[in-house]
């Protein structure tokens, strides 16, 4: 034996310990810890209007027994998982973001009776309050018990245990697509026509939502003027795309619950990069920056917002020409929102308006008519995306809804849409003369349909391209 030797501990080199199989460590850390309480942090309302939203799906489906679960978070990569957000439609009807929680709606002679199933928090004396790294109260901290929740919930609330006693009375249930894991467990599949009606239900904004829109919106728009802030610090230090996109994700952390979809800043040749998340490129100083961000509030309602600025503070005479058209556009569209009228008038309006400008330009092989053509389109080389869409709960909301409610309805007061026309020139599109490639401008604004016309939510942010540049300006210079 060296001299080394004889400085290890006697059990060194024994099998590294399961601490759940040690009596001595399950016992210790069993007891002697203080009872803390603590309560769901709602939004203000949240409760009401989740119980006004289950009335209405009740009055849809009566008779039904009807499932929807907050869902679970996905594993990133070996036992690391992404942060948990509970399903939209789950949230609409409880307000209530635990994972692995069921809402059952049990029918009832004037209704449904609901039941929200949680999982009990694993506290001292559980095993999983030391042995489950991702629900544990030794790991994540004190949770809220079923009491407390269904305090906070104005519903009835058992463990979750208890719905596995009731399996058989599943059988034949409207399972929500967030509850297709019980599909197989309890005879019952995931029901079109539910996700359908929640879907249906969910374009349609009462106050509440329209409120937590509102928040979400004026979080979205102070969260823009901090990013341009950032822009000379950006230039000047060669940080880049990703500094932008992380002070605005910064931003809806600390003034919500975090971006409610990946925040795409695009500069220079990266703007007209539909879906440009990476954001691994510098900060052109003379190109158009497109950023498109939203705050997710803390009730999980989003914003979903583009404005195209100037990383200078002024526009090329292209860049300006490219903005003009896509404002002409955009304020075709808006137009067009208001109720009775078909939800796709808005698109046609604005597509007629690009595709007019396209052809003006010499861009377009075929006349204007043709290219609005269904049968053409050729004008959406430069705009292959849609240019709107409902919103809520999910930055693309109700997408669960059949056409005929969705697109081939009228809208209705209630409802909150984008609109979100661009320009897409590639820096590779040789069908585009030298000086277009490579610049790309969307205009996006929530838009909430009133009942003599719309509101546009995002107003505070301007459209114009001169207006854009002495707000581009003032929030550059402030930042100097």
């Amino acid at each position: 034996m060296t001299a080394a030797d004889t400085t290890r501990p006697p059990y060194a080199g024994t099998r590294y310990p399961r601490l759940a199989q040690v009596p001595a460590f399950t016992e210790f850390v069993s007891r002697d810890w203080a009872d803390v309480r603590t309560r769901p942090q709602l939004p203000v309302g949240a409760a009401a209007a989740a119980s006004a939203h289950r009335d209405r799906l009740s009055a849809a489906l009566p008779g039904r027994v009807i499932v929807a679960a907050a869902g679970r978070a996905p594993v990133r990569n070996d036992d690391a998982h992404y942060g948990f957000r509970a399903d939209s439609g789950f949230v609409w009807l409880t307000s209530c973001q635990v994972e692995h929680a069921v809402l059952v709606m049990w029918p009832t002679a004037g209704g449904h009776d609901a039941v929200v199933y949680l999982p009990p928090p694993f506290r001292p004396g559980d095993a999983g309050f030391f042995a489950d790294a991702n629900h544990g109260e030794l790991w994540v901290g004190p949770s809220a018990g079923l009491a407390e929740w269904a305090e906070a919930l104005g519903v009835t609330v058992e463990p979750l245990a208890a719905l596995d006693a009731r399996h058989g009375e599943l059988r034949g249930a409207a399972l929500a697509r967030s509850a297709a894991v019980l599909a197989g467990e309890v005879g019952a599949e995931v029901s079109d026509e539910l996700e359908r009606t929640l879907s249906r239900l969910r374009m349609i904004k009462d106050a509440w939502e329209v409120d937590q829109l509102r928040a979400a919106v004026d979080a979205t728009v102070a969260g823009f003027g901090a990013v341009v802030a950032e822009v000379p610090r950006a230039v000047a230090e060669g940080l880049g795309e990703r500094w932008l996109q992380g002070t605005f994700d910064r931003h809806a952390r600390t003034f919500g619950n975090g971006p409610g979809y990946s925040t795409i800043v695009g500069s220079g040749a990266h703007a007209p990069i539909l879906h440009w998340v990476r954001c691994d490129g510098e900060i052109v100083p003379d190109g158009a920056l497109l950023l498109d961000m939203g705050v997710e509030a803390g009730s999980l309602y989003t914003a979903d917002v583009t404005r195209t600025v100037p990383a200078s503070g002024t526009f090329s005479a292209a860049q300006r020409a490219v903005h003009d058209l896509v404002e002409k556009a955009h304020r075709a569209g808006l137009e067009r929102i208001r109720p009775g009228v078909e939800y796709l008038d808005f698109h046609f309006a604005a597509m007629e308006v690009v595709a007019r400008g396209l052809h003006d330009w010499g861009l377009l092989p075929v006349s204007v008519d043709e290219a609005l053509s269904p049968g053409g389109q050729q004008h959406r080389r430069y705009l292959a995306c849609g240019i709107g869409h409902h919103l809520g709960l999910d930055v693309h909301d109700c997408s669960a809804a059949a056409y005929e409610d969705y697109m081939g309805a009228a809208l209705e007061p209630g409802v909150v849409m984008t609109v979100e026309p661009g320009l897409y020139f590639h820096a590779h599109d040789l069908t585009l003369p030298p000086e277009l490639r490579g610049i790309g401008v969307r205009l996006e604004d929530d838009v909430l349909v009133t009942d003599t016309g719309s509101e546009v939510l995002s107003d505070a942010l301007p459209i114009a391209a001169t207006e854009v540049e002495r707000w581009t300006r003032a929030h550059l210079a402030a930042a100097r």
